[in-house]
């Protein structure tokens, strides 16, 4: 693709002089060197002739020669490295671009662990931003790994982030999370498969997404809606306990969602406590007798030895996965923190005490009995 610069004449294109001499170091080196062995060989006399000190000599041409070209092409790679590496941090940056230390009086903290060595980016996924209709977040987890399940998550990722500023109501936001997945699972099928010319009925059957989807007021009122994907814990003074015992959605792309979509109010969050969400990769981590990774005791370590901020717990949280799983985990992690640090709290008689969320009645004659 030709990029045209402002104010390039349309149809010509602005000079690119490092390109040209970058290209002929990378040839004019292998070809000198070649051309030092081809001329001490067939030039130099010495090269003809049998004696121990004649082959001694020979052999420290073309080992002069050899390393030459080795380091020029080890070099070479570095580069190609290094512009790797480079495309891959933004890339993440565009992805799962840094969250803002404060939102609308929360402090935000978020990071994710790779489960392949030398990735930047997978398959989790997570956002936060400040709306007029509170701050909304989003955690979800693309089954798989690789280039599909990071164009899975860029789909997701891009549709929440206009639909969480566009529609009033959180139910009607995850309906364009599931339309923008849908319609994203639909174009790879039929990249993959483009003989056929059709859309198919089912492009990507086993492709799913665990969301959950949080709104926090500004007086401190969380809503929620979860599909299939774990429940966060709250950290307050009274320790660390899941925000809601209610059975999740299914997942997006299996199933349709239902039609009477509404958020569950989940309590209020009082001033300094903290939302902590995850993937299911924090709580399925294993050391290496098959224990699971204890999310909940990890956090109350944290609270109870730092100062509770997003960032120290993180960092606490982090380094107890790392040394229980050896350095080694096994899955994409992904974890994120919000503390209320809002000066104003809400008025008594409407905080009251922190309550479990609790999922109102919804039909699921629509749904199948069980995942395939």
């Amino acid at each position: 693709m030709i990029r045209i610069k402002a104010g390039v004449p349309h149809g010509r294109l602005p000079r690119t002089s490092s390109r040209p001499s970058r290209c002929a170091l990378t040839l004019g080196l292998p070809t000198a060197w070649g051309a030092v062995a081809v001329s001490y060989k067939f030039g130099c006399p010495l090269a003809e002739q049998d004696g121990l000190g004649a082959r001694i000599v020979t052999s420290a041409v073309f080992f002069a020669v050899g390393t030459g070209l080795i380091l020029h092409v080890r070099r070479a790679l570095l580069r190609e490295l290094r512009q790797a590496r480079k495309v891959a941090g933004a890339a993440q940056s565009v992805l799962l671009r840094p969250l803002p230390p404060r939102l609308a009086g929360l402090n935000v903290a978020a990071a994710q662990l790779s489960a392949d060595r030398g990735a930047a980016i997978g398959g989790d996924l997570y956002e936060a931003v400040a709306t007029e209709h509170g701050v909304r977040v989003v955690m979800g987890d693309v089954r798989g790994h690789g280039l599909a399940a990071i164009g899975t998550a860029a789909a997701v990722l891009g549709s929440f982030r206009e639909a969480a500023h566009d529609e009033p109501e959180l139910g009607r936001v995850l309906g364009r999370l599931d339309r923008a997945l849908a319609r994203h699972l639909r174009e790879r099928a039929r990249a993959e498969h483009p003989a056929s010319g059709l859309d198919p009925e089912n492009p990507v059957a086993e492709e799913f997404v665990t969301l959950l989807l949080l709104e926090i007021a500004g007086d401190g009122g969380v809503r929620a809606i979860n599909c299939g994907h774990p429940w966060p814990y709250r950290v307050s003074g009274a320790g660390v306990e899941t925000l809601s015992e209610a059975d999740p959605l299914p997942p997006l792309g299996p199933f349709p969602l239902p039609p009477d979509l509404a958020a569950v109010p989940c309590g209020h969050l009082l001033r300094d406590d903290s939302l902590v969400l995850f993937t299911d990769g924090a709580e399925d981590a294993r050391d290496a007798r098959g224990r699971f990774f204890s999310l909940p005791q990890a956090l109350s370590d944290a609270v109870r030895d730092r100062s509770g901020s997003p960032q120290s717990m993180l960092g606490a949280v982090f380094t107890a996965l790392l040394r229980h799983t050896n350095g080694r985990p096994t899955d994409d992690i992904a974890l994120m923190v919000l503390r209320d640090g809002r000066r104003q709290r809400v008025a008594s008689g409407a905080r009251g005490p922190a309550r479990p969320c609790t999922a109102p009645p919804q039909s699921t004659d629509h749904l199948p009995q069980r995942l395939p």
